[in-house]
Order: C-alpha cells, then sequence, then structure tokens
C-alpha cells in the first residue's frame, strides 16, 4: 500500500531502482514515462533552466551538458535539438548505473553525434564524474534521502561550470491522487503506476529544497514551481 504524507518525504522503494530491471517491462515502462513527461511537459522546464545558466555565453564554445541518471536518453536528445536550433555547440553526456537502460539509450541516440553515455554509479564512483558546463538531474534527486542529495548537489557543482538545473516533484495530495485517476487510463505497467505514485511522495515542498539549498556552498539558488507540480530548481554557481 502506498502512503502519502505531506508533512515529511516518504522512504518507500521505487521498482525500477533495481538496477538488474530488464526486459519487456522495461522497454514498456520507459514507454509509460514519455507518456507522463508529455502531460507534464517536463523536459521543456529543464531546457528553460539551460537557457537561463547560459545567459550570454559564446555560441562558438563548447558546452557540454551532463545528465545525471539520464535513463534512455530521451532529455538529452532534446538537449541537442535544442542546441542545434539555437546554433550552439552542445556536447551532451548521459550517466547511469543501469546498462540495460543505456543499452537502449545508445539505441535511440545513433543519430546524434554529440551525445555519449557512460555507466557510472555516481555514489560509488564520484571521480568519473565528467566535468561539465551544466549539470542536469531531472526527477532524479526525490530518489534520495535530502543528506544525500546535498553531498551530490556539491560534488557535482564542483564539477560544473556555471550550474546544476534540477526538474523534480511537487509533493501534493492534490497530485497523488489526479496520477491515480490518470495512471489507470493511461498507463500501461503496473511498474509506473506503482512508481509514478511513490515518486510523488518522494517528492519535495518548496521549504525542504530551501534547506537543503542553504547546506550547498558556492551558488545561488532559484526555485519555481512550474505546471504540472514541478519545480524548477537552478542553482547558479558562484566563485
Amino acid at each position: 500500500m502506498i502512503t502519502f504524507n505531506n508533512k515529511q518525504r516518504s522512504q518507500q522503494i521505487e521498482l525500477m531502482d533495481d538496477i538488474d530491471f530488464r526486459g519487456e517491462e522495461m522497454k514498456n515502462l520507459l514507454g509509460d514515462l514519455k507518456t507522463v513527461n508529455k502531460w507534464l511537459g517536463g523536459n521543456s522546464i529543464t531546457l528553460d533552466g539551460i537557457e537561463k545558466l547560459l545567459g550570454n555565453n559564446s555560441k562558438n564554445d563548447q558546452i557540454i551538458i551532463l545528465d545525471i541518471g539520464c535513463g534512455d536518453g530521451e532529455l538529452l536528445r532534446k538537449c541537442a535539438e535544442f542546441g542545434k536550433k539555437n546554433n550552439l555547440n552542445f556536447h551532451c553526456i548521459g550517466l547511469d548505473f543501469n546498462e540495460n537502460i543505456l543499452k537502449i539509450a545508445e539505441q535511440k541516440s545513433e543519430d546524434y553525434s554529440n551525445i555519449t553515455f557512460k555507466k557510472v554509479d555516481i555514489f560509488l564512483d564520484e571521480k568519473l564524474i565528467p566535468n561539465s558546463d551544466i549539470a542536469l538531474c531531472t526527477l532524479f534527486l526525490h530518489h534520495f534521502s535530502n543528506e544525500k542529495i546535498v553531498g551530490l548537489l556539491k560534488t557535482i557543482l564542483n564539477k560544473t561550470k556555471l550550474g546544476i538545473v534540477v526538474n523534480d516533484l511537487h509533493r501534493s495530495k492534490q497530485a497523488f491522487n489526479l496520477f491515480k485517476i490518470a495512471s489507470n487510463l493511461f498507463l500501461k505497467t503496473k511498474t509506473a503506476k506503482h512508481d509514478g505514485l511513490v515518486s510523488i511522495a518522494r517528492g519535495f515542498k518548496k521549504h525542504e529544497l530551501e534547506e537543503i539549498s542553504i547546506k550547498i556552498p558556492n551558488q545561488k539558488s532559484e526555485i519555481h514551481w512550474r505546471w504540472a507540480y514541478r519545480y524548477q530548481w537552478i542553482l547558479k554557481k558562484e566563485l
């Protein structure tokens, strides 16, 4: 039974956090996740954050975009298309610990010469996290405790030139109930239905993100609520 607590983040585990998650269920799940992202307009929130961090940076310089927990690479393909459309020299790198998902990411990204993928467990292999201009954490941080998030963002920020764009879930009872209804109508997999509810229950209130932000030095945070039930959190690096 998946529970929701408005006062604190859930500690329930998502099924897809299993490192051996694979096969037909995984492929169907990736399709469901793409459907959900279309509903919620998630990619546009991240792309807007990239634009804000880039500011007036030269269009002639190579810009390294690092996606932490990249899944099947859908966001990086959107980034590559955004860069091409705006004459930006993007090199996109995706990190994930699930090699089964990375194989699918590589297959789907064959036509994108500026996208590469690496199998990295960011908590065990911090030294393997590449340097970048901008790092992305989209629907990723809610998988972890606040303590782990603080440590991870400190590490990532040290490896970026401009900063980090976080796109994650607002913990809301209304969102939880709406997802219950919509998922039964439109989603195919039990995993997506289960994990979607757990994700919302593990999401954030704005004050919780602000409390995390205070613990991360050398950055200036902007936190904005976005439809549908998302937070865009931009950590702009300060030297």
